[in-house]
């Protein structure tokens, strides 16, 4: 039975009911898109971070992506085995380290992108490129009320 023939009730005018079905959606192609890569979306979106803000220590990555502390000592030795990422000590504090892509990481990273643009188009062919962005837009606006 497809989803057009069942009547969803009160749950089709839910918009966390959409947003759940269509986050199902992206993380089933999502996966199927970066295949071959080993890579997980949780690794290209450090990569994206760290490029784009070269010497970000991993605190200020975890925080930006809201990883805990413990994951993301794992996560950036992953990504720096793979050769992805360089580490070293910040004068301020040695306890901490600066993060930078390599050569590998950008080409990783660029490759993984593509990927993922190409899954977008596949999932959001429906919707012209201003409804694109207005999604985007209005998706960046939830979240829990200020105090």
């Amino acid at each position: 039975m497809s989803r057009k023939s069942i009547s969803f009730g009160g749950l089709s005018s839910l918009v966390g009911f959409h947003l759940r079905w269509a986050s199902g959606e992206f993380a089933l192609d999502f996966r199927t898109s970066l295949e071959g890569t080993g890579m997980r979306q949780v690794l290209v979106g450090i990569l994206a971070i760290v490029q784009a803000n070269p010497g970000i220590n991993q605190g200020g990555v975890g925080k930006a992506l809201g990883i805990k502390r413990a994951n993301m000592v794992s996560l950036i030795n992953e990504l720096v085995q793979r050769g992805a990422i360089g580490r070293t000590e910040t004068p301020q504090d040695r306890r901490a380290f600066a993060l930078k892509l390599t050569e590998e990481g950008e080409a990783l990273l660029a490759d993984c992108l593509a990927r993922i643009a190409e899954h977008e188009q596949r999932l959001l062919w429906r919707l012209t490129a201003l409804e694109q962005q207005l999604l985007v837009d209005l998706l960046s606006r939830i979240g829990p009320r200020p105090a």
